[in-house]
């Protein structure tokens, strides 16, 4: 996993200012996957349901609110369908959000911060956001800008840490 912080940070180009900023080292359970996503899988001794209740609890610790919540899975099986279960998280500081799409419209796209639990079919869990690392390199932002940036990363990669290890 330090090689993937460090190749994030190289690919980030910070300013040493910024590089001086403490970054949040995701949990070993976490690994990149396809379409910028990171995909860390649950811990076996955890629960799906711990996990969610760790990273609410991780959440409200960092001062991060929970603005929404989607049981898809259970919308599809109202549909008469068939579903693991699937459910999407959003996370968000408003205040840095407004500021984000101040400086750059484009970020409204990525609001508010999502964390998906999906099981798979033999029922272990996985948690899913987006690589802020991957996608800050390519906004360009003021160091100020960064710095809040570099901050919003490191709370999703905490909450999802502490998801994917049960860390109540």
């Amino acid at each position: 996993m330090k090689k993937l912080l460090l190749s994030s940070l190289l690919l980030l180009g910070f300013s040493l200012n910024v590089q001086a900023q403490e970054m949040f080292e995701i949990s070993d359970q976490c690994k990149e996957d396809v379409m910028n996503m990171i995909k860390c899988k649950v811990a076996e001794d955890v629960s799906s349901d711990d996990a969610i209740d760790s990273m609410k609890l991780r959440a409200n610790f960092l001062n991060f609110k929970l603005v929404g919540h989607m049981p898809l899975s259970e919308q599809v099986k109202a549909n008469g369908g068939e579903s693991n279960r699937m459910e999407i998280f959003q996370f968000c500081d408003a205040n840095i959000a407004a500021l984000m799409v101040k400086e750059k419209m484009a970020f409204a796209g990525y609001l508010p911060c999502r964390i998906t639990l999906v099981e798979d079919d033999d029922g272990s869990a996985y948690l899913i956001t987006l690589n802020m690392d991957k996608t800050m390199s390519d906004a360009s932002l003021p160091k100020g800008l960064q710095k809040l940036g570099i901050q919003v990363r490191n709370n999703i990669y905490s909450i999802i840490t502490a998801g994917a290890e049960g860390d109540l």
